[in-house]
């Protein structure tokens, strides 16, 4: 019921919104928008051999998460802007999102009180420094001012973000309260990606774009701990930097891209071999914590557009495994494509319907420690028979109000969850979306 009336109380306000947008000019000074979403996901219960501290729980199982966002932004002068977004959360992922790498629901945190909470999840400030008088119009968005942008510029952004919301972008497959809701299609779960425990850190990005390519690099702060809330700003012994670039063609007059991006992060990250080797049974990775530590990785993300209805993604990814996973998910190798078809080929365009498959896993170190009885914060069964991990997921997103209201039913098939071919080999999840966009 809190749930509800919670979810009440935002469609009022998102309505009340949009009412108070109904006149703004098409060169915005102030914008305003908001989102409301609601998942609700199942599983029917599986067997296991043996279960652990974070293993996905056999039992049946329902969990309902709700995420709700404000995106206020303000023009100061030319090329400044600031965006500040108050952010209410709450509800839980299946087994508290531990148990599988590619863990089912993008809108859920490992945070242990699933009640709903408000806190500020993004403040920042944008400077763009344009290098041609050319411009494209840019249309009101969230986070984004309708004016007129340069189609070549600079542009610098200080303050708390969210760093995926730079960094491996796809048209396709990013958004888990619009598009493909696991968390290995929505992100490459290779890339740690710095962050506090919801997914946003103090950064800086700084960016050149052009109409056809693209180069950002960004350094971040990390938690003090790994999954924490609380960041370190000793910068010069903790910090996580991302650089990438994006290069944008066509192929017979169809959009495609792809990004290269690398990442470099530094903390005191344990070390799998070094837990082990303090103790063969049942390793503690925080024992091993050392600043200077650190985890490296590359990734690829690729989208073309087929026709004007179909279009597709592929993603894959590495990182060297040796140390521990900080911030994002437990994965050290992972591919991952996908289709997309919009519904203009049955006379219904705001609906979209999507089929993905990504396969993840971990290095052998990584592999030893979770045998050995050893945790992370996702996952540890207290064994590990160990087999990659596979996810394949498939929704129907279909427009009820245009432009605004949103629902989407998806069902996912989890193979060897937590890379663990001994809990049964596979899980079914079957997800109910309700997504709110003004």
């Amino acid at each position: 019921m809190k749930f509800l009336k919670t979810l009440v109380i935002l469609l009022g306000f998102s309505f009340y919104l949009e009412a108070q947008q109904t006149d703004t000019l098409s060169m915005e000074r102030l914008s305003i928008h908001a989102q409301a979403t609601v998942i609700d996901q199942y599983k029917p219960g599986f067997s296991a051999k043996y279960s652990g501290t974070n293993s996905l729980q056999t039992k049946q199982e329902s969990q309902t998460s709700i995420t709700s966002s404000l995106y206020v932004g303000a023009k100061l002068w030319k090329g400044g802007s600031v965006f500040i977004n108050p952010e209410i959360a709450g509800g839980s992922g299946l087994s508290g999102a531990v148990g599988i790498a590619d863990a089912t629901n993008g809108e859920t945190f490992r945070v242990g009180d699933p009640a709903p909470q408000i806190y500020l999840a993004r403040m920042f400030y944008r400077q763009l420094f344009a290098l041609t008088s050319s411009t494209t119009y840019q249309a009101s968005d969230m986070n984004q001012l309708a004016e007129r942008v340069p189609n070549k510029y600079i542009s610098l952004t200080v303050g708390k973000i969210g760093v995926a919301d730079y960094f491996d972008d796809n048209k396709y497959s990013h958004d888990p309260r619009t598009q493909f809701m696991s968390w290995g299609l929505m992100d490459n779960g290779a890339w740690d990606y710095a962050a506090n425990t919801r997914g946003y850190t103090p950064s800086i990005v700084l960016e050149y774009v052009t109409p056809t390519d693209e180069i950002r690099y960004g350094i971040s702060l990390v938690p003090k701990e790994a999954n924490g809330n609380d960041m370190n700003w000793e910068v010069k012994k903790a910090s996580s930097q991302a650089l990438e670039y994006t290069h944008r063609y066509k192929i017979k007059g169809k959009d495609g891209a792809f990004r290269l991006l690398a990442f470099y992060t530094t903390t005191n990250l344990g070390n799998y071999e070094q837990s082990i080797a303090l103790n063969p049974t049942n390793p503690d990775i925080d024992a091993t914590g050392t600043y200077g530590n650190y985890k490296y990785g590359f990734t690829l993300n690729a989208e073309q557009d087929f026709n004007r209805y179909l279009g597709g993604f592929f993603r894959a990814g590495w990182n060297n495994g040796k140390t521990e996973t900080w911030m994002f998910t437990e994965i050290d190798r992972t591919v991952s494509a996908g289709l997309t078809l919009n519904g203009q080929l049955w006379k219904r365009k705001g609906d979209n319907v999507g089929l993905a498959y990504v396969c993840s896993g971990i290095s052998k170190e990584h592999q030893d420690y979770l045998a050995a009885g050893g945790s992370g914060f996702m996952l540890g069964d207290g064994n590990l028979n160990y087999a990659p991990e596979h996810l394949a997921e498939l929704y129907y997103s279909a427009e009820l109000v245009k432009n605004q209201i949103y629902l989407t039913g998806a069902y996912q098939l989890v193979v060897n969850p937590g890379y663990n071919a001994d809990r049964q080999g596979s899980v079914n999840v079957f997800s109910v979306r309700l997504h709110l966009n003004i």
